[in-house]
């Protein structure tokens, strides 16, 4: 028997209620469901993998609970739901009121799946994964961080900088839009590199191939700190370098009605500037 995996935002009344009531429905049918809880800021999973048999991760919060969500379903091999209880919800699909049809049908094997480019990311004995994007930021208040890239081994530019995105384009309107960066189809592979704030030096994003392998090193005496899908991961001293290239395993996302970038993208300025 397949298992429906819901992770729900904890401080949303509507979604945990919404959670309850699928969950419910769900074990009434015969399909084995299970509630995962986030708490905090961000929101953290409690679960590091999806339990065994995990055939569908549901997501019922905001942009921050999908995210988490989605390394759940990355981790299990099985596509990923959101329902948008957030405020911008760029990420996710489908509305309250067209989840009940939508998960049948994504149970049943009939719903559209997209696949969605992640990353994988490595430093200092570290993997990790991030649907959206990663960052070396600056740590010191006033101050910028010197980051050094690279590209397939070759030097490409130096930035001094608040910080060196790269992003997906499931992620270009994240943090790589508010960086000036070009918002993409979440549809294409490839691979955005933005500066935030850099100084004397291309203010421009570059636009890399999926089998791309971006180096960032950190230089001179300021430390800088590593964050993924807007949870920190490390911090790194001057001579740390980070390695980023596509995830080979794709984010697999049931597409509702909103399918389309056109469409997403208007709801989403329109509510996050309610």
């Amino acid at each position: 028997m397949s298992l429906v995996l819901l992770v729900v935002h904890g401080s949303r009344e509507d979604a945990v209620a919404l959670a309850a009531a699928t969950s419910a429905r769900l074990e009434a049918a015969g399909t084995e469901a299970r509630t995962v809880r986030l708490e905090g800021r961000p929101v953290e999973a409690a679960l590091d993998e999806a339990p065994p048999g995990t055939s569908l991760v549901v997501s019922l919060g905001g942009d921050g609970t999908f995210l988490r969500a989605s390394r759940l379903a990355r981790t299990a091999g099985c596509p990923v739901l959101g329902v948008n209880f957030g405020r911008l919800g760029y990420l996710l699909e489908v509305a309250p009121e067209e989840f009940d049809a939508v998960l049948d049908d994504a149970i049943a094997g009939r719903a559209g799946v997209e696949d969605r480019l992640g990353l994988l990311i490595e430093t200092q004995g570290l993997t990790a994964f991030a649907l959206n994007e990663v960052t070396v930021e600056k740590t010191v208040p006033g101050h910028m961080v010197r980051v050094e890239t690279s590209v397939n081994g070759e030097h490409l530019l130096t930035y001094a900088a608040d910080g060196v995105v790269v992003a997906t384009p499931t992620g270009s309107t994240a943090y790589n839009l508010s960086a000036g960066g070009p918002v993409v189809s979440p549809g294409l592979d490839v691979l955005l590199l933005t500066p935030v704030a850099p100084h004397f030096t291309i203010d421009r994003s570059i636009v890399l191939g999926p089998r791309e392998v971006i180096e960032l090193t950190v230089l001179e005496d300021r430390p800088a700190v590593l964050v993924a899908d807007g949870s920190l991961l490390a911090r790194l001293e001057p001579g740390t370098t980070v390695r980023v290239r596509q995830d080979p395993v794709p984010v697999r996302v049931v597409v509702g009605s909103r399918h389309g970038v056109g469409a997403r993208l208007r709801a989403s300025l329109r509510e996050g500037h309610a």
